[in-house]
């Protein structure tokens, strides 16, 4: 028996897992963590991480570290994808995680991204045809579904992070920069002539905001197992319905609401926008909510390696 550990370090969170892979080439999560690094936090228009952010995701991970280094039969794959993709400084920081931390980074394209999302979303959830959008903190990956094989792809600079922050998203909403986020999106969503073949398609959901949205709607209809999303389903206005209820909170008033993260609050309107004007502009009718994908992708692709 083997143990398999896959390190995700985000834009907002790093993530990771621990699975046992059996000799047939199947595994199974053991354990879990997650820590809130935002790593992605002010790097602004020049795309520089920033030293506070770097040492909090540093501190992250040596803590994940001492989780598994002693385990038997280890296989150790470590992924990082918008931050340090889009970082002026990446591979400043890439040799400081490899010195002070030990591990190497693969650094994913943001193809790369999009594809493994698509292959942990394939082997969990049986579709056809769907829109699979992944809004992350500094990026946003979509591919269009077709007869159950992956038809376009495309990965966009821009996620619940870096919005939040360039449109001042994060305490009270301004009518001006609301308009302004609006704006921005729509011509940039526009520009990516494949989506007109998605219309009408439902869409299935990864990211942390995408899961907030979910956790929030259980909470709200006291569902238990508030965590199991994985399938949940809402409709276009259920989801139209929990936006507006965000839009009219401040912060302190988001950190409030049940099944949202109080460190999530800040960023989760700049999060759900894109999901929000993709579904205007598409006219879908619902939304399915995944919880896999690249961390399970990335093994996928491992085991048939």
């Amino acid at each position: 028996m083997d143990n398999l550990v896959i390190v995700d370090l985000g834009s907002n969170s790093v993530r990771m897992t621990i699975n046992e892979v059996h000799p047939d080439k199947t595994f199974h999560e053991l354990v879990r963590y997650k820590e809130d690094s935002r790593l992605s936090e002010g790097m602004g228009p020049e795309k520089r991480l920033q030293e506070t952010a770097v040492s909090r995701t540093i501190e992250a991970l040596k803590s994940f570290k001492t989780r598994y280094e002693k385990l038997p039969n280890l296989t150790v794959k470590a992924i990082t994808t918008a931050a340090v993709r889009q970082a002026s400084n990446q591979q400043e920081f890439l040799d400081r995680v490899k010195r002070e931390v030990g591990l190497t980074f693969d650094v994913l394209s943001g193809d790369d991204e999009a594809f493994y999302d698509y292959l942990g979303v394939m082997n969990r959830l049986r579709v056809e045809d769907a829109l699979m959008i992944d809004i992350g903190g500094a990026s946003m990956e979509m591919v269009n579904i077709r007869d159950g094989k992956e038809s376009n792809l495309i990965s966009i600079p821009f996620g619940a992070v870096n919005l939040s922050e360039q449109f001042h998203l994060n305490n009270q909403i301004k009518a001006a920069d609301f308009f302004d986020a609006n704006v921005f999106l729509r011509r940039r969503l526009k520009d990516i002539w494949w989506l007109s073949e998605a219309r009408t398609k439902p869409f299935i959901l990864l990211g942390g905001a995408n899961r907030s949205l979910a956790r929030m709607s259980r909470r709200q209809q006291q569902i238990l197992h508030v965590e199991a999303i994985h399938g949940y389903q809402l409709s276009t206005n259920e989801v139209f319905q929990l936006y507006t209820n965000l839009l009219r909170k401040n912060l302190a008033q988001r950190r409030q609401i049940s099944g949202l993260e109080p460190d999530r609050a800040d960023i989760i309107v700049g999060g759900i926008m894109p999901l929000v004007l993709l579904l205007q502009m598409l006219d879908s009718d619902r939304v399915i909510f995944s919880e896999s994908g690249v961390r399970e992708g990335i093994i996928h692709a491992y085991l048939e390696g």
